[in-house]
């Protein structure tokens, strides 16, 4: 009796431990790849699924995005200038079935792709283009790695270049590039400047050829100007008043024949009466 009891209990404790690999919770990220004598079955998941022991395999696969650093590499531009850059991949898993039999090890593989895409792209790129269509460049990078990975059941999602690293020389050679560059510009504005500048004076210098009155009027206001900034002494130019002058008084200064003033008389005086 006693030996019975004890052959029940080894009976029911095989049956358990049968019964719990039998068993397998999936999480709602989670794939199970079953296998049955080395043949594959499918997926299924997530949730709660029942293997037969012994006879069915299952392989875990996770469907979230997994965040692949590329580690720093050395590329040649196409300029002949050594870059250092290092880029970050973001990849998941679409075909859980073609990530186990497809591929040995999918992330490796993964990274080993986005690293000879990345040395191959870039240096078919100037270090100009490098340094300033990133958005470009990750976008060729994106789609080659994820032609390369979909046979895997792998779906690149984006590949973002993280920094690019040039040599002491060259940071120097381009400081000094951009600072030409920012004198030339500098020199283009003020020579367009001086060009409209002096366009603007040929029109006024035109438009007060025809009027010697608006010449006479902008000298006046020269001289307002000159005397709100504490000038002590003004000079009359006895030419640019006279017209004045004569027009004031046309009747009042005798002429000559020749236009000239009498003998003894000055602008702006009247002749003593005799």
């Amino acid at each position: 009796m006693p030996e019975l009891i004890f052959a029940l209990v080894i009976v029911a404790a095989m049956i358990a431990a049968l019964a719990g690999s039998s068993v397998r919770v999936l999480r709602e990220y989670e794939r199970a790849v079953v296998f049955r004598l080395g043949r594959l079955t499918g997926q299924r998941g997530p949730g709660l699924i029942m293997l037969i022991p012994g006879i069915d395999r299952m392989v875990r696969v996770s469907l979230r995005t997994v965040t692949l650093v590329i580690p720093p590499q050395d590329v040649i531009t196409r300029d002949n200038v050594t870059a250092r850059v290092d880029a970050v991949t973001y990849f998941r898993v679409v075909d859980p079935s073609s990530s186990v039999v497809s591929v040995e090890d999918a992330v490796k593989a993964t990274l080993q792709i986005a690293q000879t895409t990345l040395r191959s792209v870039l240096g078919k790129a100037d270090l100009d283009a490098l340094l300033s269509e990133r958005e470009r460049l990750n976008e060729d990078l994106q789609q080659i790695i994820d032609e390369q990975t979909e046979p895997w059941g792998i779906k690149v999602t984006t590949v973002e270049i993280k920094d690019v690293s040039i040599p002491t020389t060259m940071q120097r050679a381009m400081s000094r590039q951009a600072e030409a560059e920012r004198e030339r510009r500098a020199k283009v504005i003020h020579a367009e400047g001086e060009f409209q500048a002096a366009a603007r004076l040929a029109e006024a210098a035109e438009v007060i050829s025809h009027q010697p009155a608006a010449l006479q009027l902008r000298y006046l206001q020269t001289l307002s100007e000159i005397g709100g900034e504490q000038a002590t002494t003004i000079v009359f130019p006895i030419d640019l008043i006279k017209p004045l002058i004569d027009r004031a008084a046309p009747s009042a200064v005798p002429e000559q024949a020749n236009g000239e003033l009498p003998e003894g008389a000055r602008v702006g005086e009247l002749p003593q009466a005799q």
